[in-house]
């Protein structure tokens, strides 16, 4: 079996895009590898760690990843189950006219700066949206094409996504309390018991939680539970089971947290997700 499953969802003169479905098979960092062009990569679920030299960005479903063409880099899985993201690919002269010059680099050949940085709630709405649409051949290409550079436009913008800031060191405790989260994705944890895995006070790890993310904790881990529901809501006719799953203590309780990041309840959002079904 192929470590990669790669699927074309959309590929027009301004935007391609695809479904790019890892096995997670390797722990251990892969092979150097490399891209021949700039793309942005939308995790939704499952969880991997990207590393470009001593930097690493953890990849989730509240971050969108920069790859930059001919950046080398390398991938392991800390945690099992595998992983999928979409993987989008732009000009560089629309990616240019998108990205805050903050964002990019100020010298030498076009790239990011980052390897990532945190999106908000909207963005991994829109994220579940294309790709439901599209797997579903729910939508045209023009409104795809609209709703995607809507999607980099959120995800690019300073009022939208938040850009990590922080220590080397602080950066690596955050990013082990990550991989803790993504390991049990519905465990009500509590900070002791993640102060008990990771070590440090539990109030340390919250203020450093909340410098490197911008957002606190327990919001931060609602939200991967939340970008999780947008992942599976197709596949459930059960929404109190959905809730259940996910950790949550009642289908009350799941909603109004759905419709508070969202916008809009479970059941609309499945209802809008995919058409046909409605």
């Amino acid at each position: 079996m192929p470590e990669f499953e790669v699927s074309a969802l959309l590929d027009t003169d301004v935007v391609s895009m695809s479904n790019v479905r890892c096995h997670g098979n390797c722990r251990h960092r892969s092979a150097e590898e490399c891209t021949s062009a700039t793309h942005l990569v939308f995790p939704y679920r499952g969880l991997y760690v990207r590393h470009v030299g001593s930097e690493q960005a953890v990849a989730d479903a509240n971050h969108v990843l920069f790859f930059n063409a001919g950046e080398g880099y390398q991938v392991s899985h800390p945690v099992g189950g595998g992983d999928s993201s979409l993987s989008i690919t732009l000009s560089e002269t629309v990616l240019q006219e998108l990205a805050p010059a903050s964002l990019l680099k100020k010298r030498g050949e076009f790239g990011f700066r980052s390897q990532h940085q945190r999106i908000d709630p909207r963005a991994q709405a829109l994220v579940a949206l294309l790709r439901h649409h599209l797997e579903n051949a729910t939508i045209e290409p023009l409104e795809a094409e609209s709703l995607l550079l809507t999607l980099v436009a959120r995800s690019l913008g300073p009022r939208t996504s938040h850009a990590p800031s922080a220590t080397f060191a602080r950066s690596r405790l955050a990013d082990r309390v990550k991989v803790l989260l993504a390991s049990d994705l519905s465990r009500r944890w509590t900070l002791a018991e993640i102060a008990g895995e990771i070590g440090g006070s539990p109030v340390y790890l919250t203020q450093v939680f909340q410098q490197v993310e911008g957002i606190p904790l327990y919001r931060y881990h609602l939200r991967l539970r939340l970008a999780r529901a947008l992942d599976l809501l197709a596949g459930y006719d059960d929404l109190s089971a959905l809730a259940l799953d996910l950790g949550f203590s009642s289908h009350s309780h799941f909603t109004a947290a759905f419709r508070q990041a969202y916008g809009r309840s479970p059941t609309a959002f499945a209802q809008s997700a995919n058409p046909k079904n409605s």
